[in-house]
């Protein structure tokens, strides 16, 4: 999976188009599935249609080659899942349709400064002016829906999939209450009455590193100040002036431990931004304010240029996986999260292989490219 809300912060938001492409036509090389995710039709958590903006980049992963998009937080907590889940439905065919026609017209290639080895199709305006492609039965891009309050009733699982749901998403960072337990069923029965090939993908939500807790209000982040940077002493160890903590979590001890003078810290998908400047210990950093603002409670933290030597498996990944993987019938994905290395597949591999699961009911494993 292309996840290209964390690799933006990661990465930077100007490199993510082109190393989207380079993930996928490596990831198809490879022969692999590959989902393009995050703010795909973004703005349609509020409205019934999108920009044409998140138009063009739905088409774009397309072209691209990209074999599913995925909506988040349209489709799980949106006013209008069923219109997002149809657009890009409706995108992802039209994009489909005239693909040929930019395969032809691609750059002729030539070796050595010799002549082109066939001349390429010029485009021209009246190709656009073609009928919509409304066929949706030969559409091959998939269509992935998260499932959330606003799609996940008894009422609502029959329309997704009538809407042009192809995979549903069970984002495990939302798992409690019972809700999985319930809808897993429903997508099976209603798949099968409606004659539907419907796929559920499980996600599984990896290392979290976030700030603690305020101890009063909003603490603003002044340009060139130095602050204090480090784990929680106590419980009563929370934002304040001139100082800025995070939890002792086993991943935000690693990510400390990691942390050295010149580290860049990105707060808050980075809006906010601190340098660290001295390393008092493995808990405790001095940092200095790059690009300030104001810092709310449990903001994300992300820290571009560190490898963070811990699990990719949580204890929490751990018991969703372990739920997951009991699911009948076995579901068809299980999603990765916060991968660094070929390693930290192998440790959900081994949660099958502790389980005993056989081969034909191993779901495939997708790793989420996120840093």
């Amino acid at each position: 999976m292309v996840a290209r809300g964390d690799l933006g912060v990661e990465l930077g938001l100007y490199r993510v188009p082109f190393a989207q492409k380079l993930l996928i036509q490596r990831a198809k090389q490879a022969g692999l599935f590959v989902i393009t995710a995050t703010q795909m039709c973004e703005s349609m958590i509020e409205a019934p249609v999108p920009t044409r903006a998140e138009v063009s980049d739905l088409c774009n992963a397309v072209w691209d080659g990209t074999d599913a998009v995925m909506l988040s937080g349209e489709a799980a907590s949106g006013k209008f899942p069923l219109e997002a889940v149809m657009t890009q439905a409706s995108c992802t065919r039209e994009a489909e349709s005239v693909m040929h026609q930019l395969k032809q017209a691609c750059p002729y290639v030539s070796i050595g400064g010799a002549a082109m080895l066939r001349p390429p199709r010029m485009l021209n305006c009246g190709m656009a002016l073609k009928r919509q492609e409304t066929d949706h039965s030969k559409r091959k891009t998939k269509v992935v829906a998260s499932l959330g309050p606003s799609s996940w009733s008894e009422e609502m699982i029959p329309k997704m999939i009538a809407a042009g749901t192809d995979i549903f998403r069970l984002n495990c960072s939302h798992r409690r209450g019972g809700d999985f337990e319930r809808v897993y069923p429903l997508i099976r029965k209603y798949a099968k009455e409606m004659g539907k090939q419907v796929d559920c993908l499980g996600d599984l939500q990896g290392p979290k590193f976030r700030v603690a807790e305020l101890a009063g209000d909003p603490v603003p982040l002044v340009n060139g100040d130095i602050l204090e940077f480090g784990l929680c002493k106590d419980d009563n160890d929370n934002i304040r002036p001139g100082r800025i903590t995070m939890k002792p979590t086993i991943e935000q001890c690693a990510l400390m431990r990691a942390c050295k003078p010149g580290t860049t810290l990105l707060i808050e998908d980075g809006i906010m931004e601190v340098k660290v400047v001295e390393k008092c210990s493995d808990s405790e950093l001095r940092v200095q304010v790059t690009r300030g603002g104001k810092l709310k409670a449990r903001k994300g933290v992300n820290v571009p240029d560190v490898e963070i030597d811990c699990a990719a498996l949580t204890e929490k990944d751990i018991e969703d996986a372990e739920f997951l993987l009991q699911l009948d019938p076995p579901l068809e994905y299980i999603c990765v999260s916060f991968v660094q290395k070929g390693q930290d597949l192998q440790e959900l591999i081994d949660i099958m292989d502790r389980m005993n699961l056989p081969a034909d009911k191993r779901p495939k494993i997708c790793p989420k490219i996120e840093k």
